[in-house]
């Protein structure tokens, strides 16, 4: 029997090679728009974006705000007059086509459900992108439900966006469920505040926030394994203080 019945994955960097996908993206956008695609310009757009992100997470903007504003920060500073939502549409076109999963990640799905865990997808990305990458991946089979935050109406870390996943997948006994993800402030925090375990994916060996503890750690997709799969069941403090 597994630790939980229920387990909630992020997507991006938990499932998907995020990183991956939208250095790829952004090179292709520019060069396409006639900006150099250099370390420097990349740079400057994951500074907007990470911030831009932050805010979103505290709830201080919407996802369709932040989409446009962070390449009309970054047509600013490269001294262009390009639309920033037309840059933003194309930019998430080539996100969706450059979509690919981490090494390990189906099989992770596939051994989860195989040991009587359901899935869900919990993600705060962007519908349209999401969509089209889970159809093109061999995760669909495993994942009983998509939970996704333009969708909710509401995002990780908001109650009301676990809630409705909740609801969504007949949570019952939320000692029984879990929220696997590498966000301590959206995934992390978010769990934690919705009353269920969390599994912080930290592969960098990042320290962790403390205001977003989460109930384990795991370094790589076996330790996620054995977390849920195992039937026993680990204090925060014998997890985290061995």
């Amino acid at each position: 029997m597994p630790r939980y019945d229920i387990v909630f994955l992020d997507a991006d960097n938990t499932l998907f090679d995020f990183d991956a996908a939208e250095h790829a993206a952004l090179r292709l956008v520019l060069e396409e728009r006639g900006y150099p695609a250099t370390p420097e310009t990349e740079a400057l757009y994951l500074g907007f974006n990470r911030d831009l992100w932050s805010a979103f997470d505290r709830g201080e903007v919407t996802q369709e705000f932040l989409l446009v504003e962070r390449f009309r920060l970054l047509t600013r500073a490269l001294g262009g007059t390009d639309d920033p939502a037309a840059f933003n549409r194309d930019y998430l076109s080539h996100m969706a086509a450059c979509s690919r999963l981490l090494p390990g990640a189906e099989a992770l799905c596939r051994d989860l459900v195989r040991g009587g865990c359901r899935l869900a997808l919990a993600t705060n990305g962007v519908a349209r992108v999401q969509h089209t990458r889970l159809a093109a991946s061999p995760l669909s089979p495993w994942l009983e439900g998509v939970y996704i935050s333009e969708e909710l109406g509401a995002q990780k870390p908001q109650r009301a966006f676990f809630d409705r996943a909740f609801a969504g997948m007949g949570v019952r006994d939320k000692s029984r469920a879990v929220m696997v993800g590498d966000g301590l402030q959206s995934d992390i925090k978010g769990g934690i505040a919705a009353g269920i375990d969390t599994i912080w994916y930290n592969p960098g060996g990042l320290p962790p926030a403390p205001d977003a503890l989460p109930t384990y750690t795991a370094a790589d997709y076996g330790d996620v394994r054995r977390l849920i799969l195992s039937g026993s069941r680990q204090t925060r403090e014998e997890h985290l203080n061995p």
